[in-house]
């Protein structure tokens, strides 16, 4: 993936200054702890010009998020919002990528954030295939020696900073085996998720995902995939997954803000079905980015502009 490119404004505490003017100390808690929460939304372009998908649906989960670890959000969701979409103008953006992050600033060292401020940003910025050039024509996975964090130990349902260290891990090792990402198996020895993504198994065509019982981030992009794919009569089950379901799945794909419906054409090295995009995996492409770009009015109400 690319390094991101600097656009001219972010939003920081309630204003909007230059790119190079954000600054966080040292000593902030988030930085020493990981002790804040974020989100990852997209914008694209449609007819009726740029428009970010399911704004009011992260914005919802980021609050959900900071309540879990007692992070009281100094902005409304509405503010957050306003502000978001002013990016995409200032900026003059169209296909974009949106990072809202809220943390708990510089006060104390000690691991009780109590009395820390909170501080919150957002940043938009150009973004193009997470996954690489080529990643719509299939990515290549690997299984994950490190293991996916159990629910008790971090809640899972929350997007928090610190346990993003769980998915370096597994990238990192990914990539050094040659690998574009990596699937981890939870504490049962079940299939989990990507280091980012929701995974989905095709067999038979029906679509086959977990839950929250296997340790996973129950994703946006994973719920509107399973809302299309009901349109588009597409069966669908949520259910643990083997790894023995991987290996002899017909297709597998990627879900998330940022991979959007990403095939994956290889697991360990073993072709999935014909080592190409499937054909319930780019139906289910097609519908999300017909959506997206606001060319399926049933889902127009899913896309919010600049005013």
């Amino acid at each position: 993936m690319a390094p991101f490119q600097k656009v001219e404004t972010l939003w920081f505490n309630g204003a909007f200054v230059p790119w190079d003017s954000a600054r966080v100390h040292v000593m902030a808690h988030g930085l020493h702890y990981g002790t804040g929460v974020f989100e990852g939304l997209r914008s694209y372009e449609t007819a009726d010009g740029p428009a970010i998908f399911r704004l009011d649906d992260h914005l919802t989960r980021l609050f959900a998020s900071a309540e879990l670890y007692e992070l009281e959000i100094p902005y409304s969701a509405a503010e957050l919002a306003s502000a978001s979409l002013e990016l995409l103008t200032r900026n003059r953006l169209t296909r974009t990528y949106i990072r809202p992050i809220a943390f708990f600033d510089a006060y104390s060292l000690s691991v009780w954030p109590r009395g820390c401020p909170v501080s919150v940003a957002i940043a938009a910025m150009p973004l193009g295939l997470y996954l690489g050039d080529d990643a719509m024509q299939g990515v290549r996975v690997c299984l994950s020696s490190v293991r996916r964090f159990d629910a008790s130990v971090i809640p899972t349902t929350a997007k928090s900073c610190g346990q993003y260290v769980n998915s370096v891990r597994a990238v990192q090792e990914a990539m050094r085996r040659g690998f574009d990402e990596a699937i981890f198996l939870n504490q049962r020895g079940e299939v989990a998720e990507g280091s980012g993504e929701n995974l989905f198994v095709v067999q038979g065509g029906t679509i086959v995902t977990n839950d929250v019982a296997a340790s996973v981030l129950p994703g946006i992009t994973r719920a509107t995939v399973l809302e299309l794919a009901e349109m588009l009569g597409i069966p669908s089950r949520v259910a643990p997954i083997t790894v023995e379901d991987l290996r002899s799945a017909d297709e597998l794909f990627f879900t998330g803000t940022a991979v959007e419906v990403t095939p994956i054409r290889d697991l360990d090295g073993q072709a999935i079905g014909d080592g190409r995009p499937g054909p319930v995996t780019s139906r289910l492409q097609q519908a999300y980015f017909d959506v997206v770009h606001g060319r399926d009015a049933r889902y127009r109400h899913w896309l919010t502009r600049p005013a």
